[in-house]
């Protein structure tokens, strides 16, 4: 069905949507059936919830799924399996694979994580330790992974662990899918400033993965890893959203609601700000707009730290200006602290406060805002690279703390 141009595809979402009303039946139902109709990531392969069209063509499916009564968003739903885990998967994963996977992540039946990070290697993810050593036709695998969005929730892991230590750090590594039920898998929650644990530290004990979960060669793991993270920053950039959405919609309610209630001076000053944040909010849309029209299907270049640099820092921006809209109420986190371990990315408002505190992350996951300048610096304004001296030498000879 390559050969669907814009207007089929419009009936074809009209046809979902009048057939199976979003808001009459639930997620797993609409989701399952917008991915047999092949609206799920439409450049996918008919039957792995695509019509192997252009991936400007989403755009399109999207828009018109935005005028429905009730909506469901991929961050929500399974932001790491959707945007990291399946791209991932279609490009290194075995067929069975992709047939038995990649429904239930899309419909958020099986949640995904990702287990990259590690106490010692955070921005240099290509100096993680986690050991893998091939045993028959299983990997045994001991090591600790921090910062795992949702792994309480996920039935499905990214991993990467270091199965040839005499090699060079980007060389010995290899990338695995985990089943987080598997015996020796321990997650713990890491709480975070908003009173929330979507994070965790995951331990691993001698989990056994079998060679058939194995993603790409052996030793090939760094170019798996860069496929999931180009993606990821795809993702957190924050694709393409309705005009006046997101953290932005927050800013300009929260300046209606209370506009009226500040001095002539403070509402002349803070209506500035906020139609500044507003015009940027609005210019960073139309760019992923842009750049999802004229994506190429594979893994995405570095484009895409601009829009997770961007965002990142945007979000950051907004939110302190809905702290300073809102005023003292700001500094009463209502309805305090909950100790809760979310199922999904999604959280509260409080005011804003909530949003305020957890934007925090935005310059540090998924990649610092410091590394996204490095990417853009040298894979786009072509600048020279840092210095690696530990780039080239095997990485058990690389010095350690």
């Amino acid at each position: 069905m390559g050969d669907v141009d814009d207007e089929q595809l419009r009936g074809m979402v009209a046809d979902l949507l009048a057939e199976v009303p979003p808001d009459q039946v639930d997620q797993v139902t609409f989701r399952g059936e917008q991915y047999d109709r092949g609206l799920a990531v439409v450049s996918f392969p008919e039957g792995l919830g695509g019509l192997g069209l252009e991936p400007r063509a989403q755009t399109v499916v999207d828009a018109e799924l935005a005028k429905a009564p009730k909506t469901y968003s991929n961050i929500s739903v399974n932001a790491i399996g959707i945007g990291m885990g399946m791209p991932t998967v279609l490009a290194y994963g075995s067929d069975e694979m992709k047939r038995t996977l990649f429904r239930p992540c899309f419909t958020g039946e099986e949640i995904w994580c990702q287990l990259f990070s590690e106490p010692s290697a955070g921005s240099d993810v290509a100096g993680l330790g986690a050991r893998a050593v091939l045993d028959g036709d299983e990997w045994v695998v001991n090591g600790q992974k921090v910062w795992t969005t949702l792994a309480h929730v996920a039935r499905w892991g990214m991993l990467v662990a270091r199965s040839d230590p005499d090699q060079p750090k980007h060389k010995g590594l290899t990338y695995f899918l985990l089943d987080m039920a598997a015996p020796g898998v321990d997650v713990r929650p890491l709480f975070q400033i908003t009173g929330e644990a979507e994070f965790n530290e995951v331990f691993l004990t001698d989990v056994r993965i079998p060679d058939a979960s194995r993603l790409g060669d052996r030793g090939q793991g760094w170019s798996v890893a860069v496929t999931t993270l180009m993606n990821e920053r795809v993702a957190l950039g924050g694709g393409v959203s309705r005009r006046g959405t997101g953290p932005i919609g927050v800013l300009v309610d929260t300046w209606r609601q209370r506009r009226d209630s500040l001095t002539p001076q403070r509402r002349a000053v803070l209506r500035d700000r906020v139609v500044s944040l507003w015009a940027r909010a609005e210019a960073l849309r139309l760019t992923h707009h842009r750049a999802a029209e004229t994506a190429s299907s594979g893994t995405p270049g570095p484009e895409g730290s601009v829009g997770k640099l961007i965002s990142a820092e945007l979000n950051q921006e907004i939110y302190d200006c809905i702290l300073d809209v809102v005023g003292a109420d700001a500094a009463v986190h209502e309805p305090g602290y909950p100790m809760a371990r979310p199922e999904n990315l999604t959280g509260g408002s409080d005011l804003g406060t909530h949003g305020f505190l957890r934007s925090r992350a935005n310059s540090i996951e998924g990649g610092t805002s410091e590394i996204m300048r490095n990417i853009l610096g040298e894979r786009v304004l072509g600048l020279p690279k840092e210095p690696g001296v530990d780039r080239d030498i095997p990485w058990s000879e690389i010095p350690r703390g």
